[in-house]
């Protein structure tokens, strides 16, 4: 028993803990938990990388931003998952990787070149496809360079089916991942790379509060969505409006539409281009009354409530000065 006690041995530079079960399955959740908290890692890294950059000249880092991002990459790769076999999301929930090429029952850490090859996986192709325009313009490859019409063409059609084929492969692998739960990332399958609990008996707690809570919140949100197209929000408005403040307001705003010959559309606010009006004292541009009518046949005066009638130009009277 004091030999196996003692088997927590240094693989890598790291203590290995050989109570982890492989054997025992990982939530598929819990697996793209990880990949989303990775991810999150590296865009806070690349933000507080380029606040550093904000007050030098604009668009300083973009001729060299997948390069950069490729580099804050390998950074976050040498400090986690070179020492440990393990992304920072993975370790927030107490997994790790698990190298599957070896025969035995019993936690296996991943091999340098098993490391090497996932991160070189994962960054090599983003920073192609970032890079895939100034790769064209090397190799001659747009139009007017010194390679021939034909080649360019074939090795165009050849490039455009390699990335086809990858982006189906990740999609395949992902349903199967869906189906099987394990290797949510192509990568991971590639070298042989699965996830398992870092910790025994590690499970993911869900309570019964929480579970509670979300589902009233989704009836709730659903309820609202068929809810809310049927309420007539303008009419309710200038209801709740009469009975706050008392009154029409048709009188007052005709008075000051009189006085100030219509100086602003009901709608908008503005100045009222090609003014119309409803049927009512209130003037409306006849884009944004016409835009209105075609989303809804019903249309009520935001101001009196009125409801629509007849659209019709408003005729103002100019008396010349003699």
């Amino acid at each position: 028993m004091a030999g196996m006690e003692k088997e927590d041995i240094q693989v890598g530079g790291s203590l290995t803990e050989t109570t982890s079960d492989p054997l025992i399955p990982v939530l598929r959740i819990t697996q793209l938990d990880a990949l989303e908290l990775d991810s999150a890692l590296e865009q806070l890294l690349w933000t507080q990388f380029s606040h550093c950059f904000q007050n030098f000249h604009p668009g300083l880092l973009t001729p060299l931003e997948p390069e950069l991002k490729a580099l804050l990459q390998l950074l976050l790769w040498r400090f986690t998952l070179y020492p440990d076999s393990t992304t920072v999301g993975q370790s927030l929930l107490s997994l790790r990787y698990h190298n599957t090429l070896s025969s035995s029952n019993r936690y296996k850490p991943l091999s340098q070149r098993q490391k090497l090859a996932l991160v070189l996986l994962k960054v090599g192709p983003r920073w192609l496809h970032e890079r895939s325009h100034n790769l064209r313009l090397c190799l001659g490859l747009t139009s007017g360079g010194p390679v021939s019409e034909g080649y360019k063409k074939t090795l165009r059609n050849s490039l455009t089916l390699i990335s086809g084929v990858a982006r189906l492969a990740s999609l395949v692998n992902f349903l199967v991942f869906l189906r099987k739960g394990h290797h949510p990332v192509l990568a991971e399958r590639i070298i042989r790379a699965q996830a398992v609990f870092s910790k025994p008996n590690v499970t993911r707690d869900i309570t019964y509060q929480y579970m509670n809570r979300e589902l009233l919140w989704h009836g709730f949100a659903e309820f609202l969505i068929f809810l809310l197209p049927l309420i007539n929000t303008k009419k309710l408005k200038a209801t709740i409006y009469s009975i706050v403040f008392g009154g029409d307001r048709c009188g007052v705003d005709g008075a000051q539409d009189k006085g100030g010959a219509w100086q602003e559309c009901t709608l908008c606010g503005e100045w009222p281009t090609m003014p119309h009006k409803v049927g009512c004292p209130h003037v409306f541009c006849y884009y944004c009354i016409k835009s209105h009518s075609i989303a809804n046949s019903c249309i009520t005066c935001p101001k009196c409530g009125a409801e629509a009638t007849q659209l019709e130009p408003v005729k103002i009277k100019v008396f010349a000065r003699h």
